[in-house]
């Protein structure tokens, strides 16, 4: 029979001099244990091995202790003796943080130590140590904060102070997702929040940087109260230097646990990023990384009960700081509006909109997904929500130099794949329904560049109607859903118009930036993928046998037929207008025409391989029409052409092509 828990019930308090204020306990002393299955107790109690080696009686703790850095605090007791250590120990399966602090005084009923000045606010295990032996006193909640005594200020529900180093930190922007200020001389602020977003964020300052929970940096805290009652919210930023810095841009990552796709990023994916990552910071550089979106797949949360926390685990492999994107598979599918669908998001990662600095950048992260899920279709708009927008020209307005290059992170694209008009030149339009309110609200900054995924593509927009604007779509580092690199499908890895599945370094010193797109798996300088056409004959007897539909042609289109001109095909992925490609044969330049078509080693990656399972090629998944190819002819079929291909930057790319060039699945 279970024998019951006796307690002796007494009165003691926990105190911070710092403050000066005092938390009346309830506190228990405990002749039994009363713990849980994993041995350790439960309620704040002693647990029962501890019984008769540390004689510590009338010891709990309260739910909550509210104090400063660097504060004295007491707890009331009996049995404690000079030499003690007081543990505490993170509960917070992200932190693990312990701290093993030597206490201050000690007399027949008390004990007093030192808060740690590097603590931060959590829940903790709190436990006395002597030599070996460890005596658990309780749990509670620890806030810290950086000048508890802050005044009120009428209609200011939300303040605090933003400090680096025990000094206040003036002109650091703070928001809510709708209301936007500024720290004043001594870090402080105050907002007017109805607390709508139930966050706080800071627009981190250059050249500082925030505490990270694994690597997701912690630039917001959460609002837990009503929205009439105030609450504290202080931040703390410690110094560095990132006015150098690079960026790993990751797009679309779609992890679901399907296709393999665990696997492929594992031993793909993350090696390849880690290597880049640790190849820049060996030069000097800070690095951090930004997702584009989609970083789960909505349709698979329930069904394969992989979501975002699961993402998380295998994200938080990655040696940098990660800022995130959210995309419109990033909804939960169990929510037919928009707010409500991106709960889950806010709950696990963190605000859907923010912004930061880099150095001399400023970053801004958008929702341009207005999400709907009519008759549980997971459908939406791509729209930046009005409320958004408004906070968009707030937080803009907060810098006064409009030479500051911007960065914008959002999922949806704002130009559509561009075309080619009979000229040759290119086309665009807008993919987001309210494209003019937003380009509007950039006006008057001078360098904009957009960052963007969703398509599962590369091409880079510049337009004479917005020459401030630069948007970069960049490709996924899933490339086609992880299908082509499935088992047994193509053994490759490539997106829908022919890039190698990858993502975007950005490269920054001081205010000059500079980009490049880097395939997994490759070398830093793989740039471009030349075809010999006269090798490219696609049919399905030879791609597709087993199939026994009649829709081949649809799919190979434009390469059905044996090809016999000694043309050659470039495709070169992140090509933009200020970028030149040049082929000479025999010492002699051949003409390079741009075309806008279909890149034919996807093809039979990803639409050949599902025709010869007779299963239908996702309408989505098919190879995409591209403009950056490149088709010239040679003279015969068996010279040797060198390609020479020079980017924005001045960085050269080569290749001398041996004809015939064979054409397989593995080539490059």
């Amino acid at each position: 029979m279970k024998k019951k828990t006796n307690y002796t019930r007494r009165r003691f308090i926990a105190s911070s001099l710092a403050t000066g204020f005092a938390v009346g306990l309830q506190l228990y002393s405990c002749t039994k244990s009363n713990a849980s299955p994993d041995g350790k107790p439960d309620d704040g109690s002693i647990d029962e091995p501890n019984k008769g080696k540390l004689k510590i009686s009338g010891v709990s703790l309260p739910t909550a202790i509210e104090s400063n850095k660097g504060a004295e605090l007491i707890i009331l007791g009996r049995g404690f003796v000079t030499d003690d250590q007081i543990l505490l120990e993170s509960l917070s399966n992200a932190s693990k943080a312990k701290y093993v602090i030597a206490s201050k005084s000690v007399t027949e009923t008390s004990v007093s130590f030192l808060l740690p000045q590097d603590i931060v606010s959590d829940k903790y295990r709190v436990s006395i140590k002597r030599g070996e032996q460890v005596a658990v006193l309780g749990t509670t909640a620890l806030h810290i904060y950086f000048n508890a005594s802050i005044p009120n200020r009428v209609g200011m529900t939300v303040k605090g102070t933003v400090y680096a180093g025990g000094v206040g930190l003036a002109n650091v922007v703070v928001s809510d997702g709708f209301e936007v200020t500024s720290t004043d001389a001594n870090g402080i602020y105050y907002l007017p929040s109805a607390k709508k977003g139930k966050y706080v964020f800071i627009s981190i300052p250059g050249n500082y940087e925030v505490e990270t929970n694994s690597n997701i940096p912690q630039f917001f805290q959460r609002l837990t109260q009503s929205a009439s009652t105030v609450e504290i919210k202080d931040f703390e930023l410690k110094p560095v230097h990132n006015d150098n810095h690079v960026v790993m841009v990751l797009g679309d990552m779609h992890l679901a646990k399907r296709t393999d796709d665990l696997n492929q990023f594992r031993k793909g994916f993350m090696p390849d990023v880690n290597q880049s990552i640790q190849s820049y910071r060996n030069a000097g550089n800070k690095v951090y990384a930004l997702t584009l979106g989609d970083m789960t797949w909505d349709g698979y949360w329930y069904t394969n009960n992989y979501g975002l926390p699961h993402y998380l685990t295998e994200i938080n492999k990655m040696d940098a700081m990660v800022f995130h994107t959210m995309g419109n598979h990033d909804n939960d599918p169990n929510f037919a509006t928009d707010w409500g669908a991106e709960d889950k998001f806010r709950d696990i990662i963190g605000p859907t909109y923010y912004s930061f600095n880099l150095g001399k950048i400023h970053y801004i992260v958008l929702d341009n997904i207005e999400y709907l899920n009519t008759n549980s279709e997971r459908n939406y708009h791509s729209k930046i929500i009005e409320h958004q927008i408004e906070w968009l020209k707030k937080d803009l307005a907060s810098i006064a130099d409009k030479n500051t290059p911007i960065v914008v992170a959002m999922h949806i694209h704002l130009h559509t794949n561009p075309s080619l008009n009979n000229s040759g030149h290119e086309t665009t339009g807008y993919r987001i329904s309210n494209a003019a309110a937003f380009i509007e609200a950039l006006n008057g900054f001078k360098t904009v560049h957009l960052v963007t995924g969703h398509t599962h593509i590369n091409y880079n927009v510049e337009t004479a109607l917005t020459p401030h604007i630069m948007e970069h779509n960049t490709a996924a580092v899933c490339a086609t859903w992880w299908w082509t690199g499935n088992i047994g499908y193509a053994g490759n890895h490539i997106c829908k118009d022919g890039t190698p599945g990858g993502y975007a370094i950005w490269e920054i010193r001081d205010t000059d930036l500079k980009w490049r797109y880097k395939s997994i798996g490759e070398r830093a300088d793989y740039q471009f993928r030349a075809y010999d056409l006269n090798q490219v004959h696609l049919t399905k007897d030879k791609y597709a046998p087993a199939y026994t539909g009649t829709s081949w042609d649809a799919y190979a289109t434009g390469y059905t037929q044996p090809n016999t001109k000694n043309e050659v095909l470039i495709n070169v992925w992140n090509y933009d207008k200020d970028w030149k490609v040049e082929v000479t044969e025999n010492g002699l330049p051949l003409e390079v025409m741009r075309i806008r078509t279909r890149d034919p080693l996807h093809i039979i990656s990803y639409s050949a391989q599902r025709l010869n399972r007779n299963a239908v090629p996702t309408e989505d998944f098919v190879t995409a029409l591209t403009a950056h190819m490149f088709k010239v002819k040679a003279t015969s079929p068996t010279t040797t052409l060198q390609i020479k291909v020079t980017d924005r930057f001045g960085r050269i790319y080569e290749e001398t092509m041996i004809r015939p060039k064979s054409f397989d699945y593995l080539m490059k």
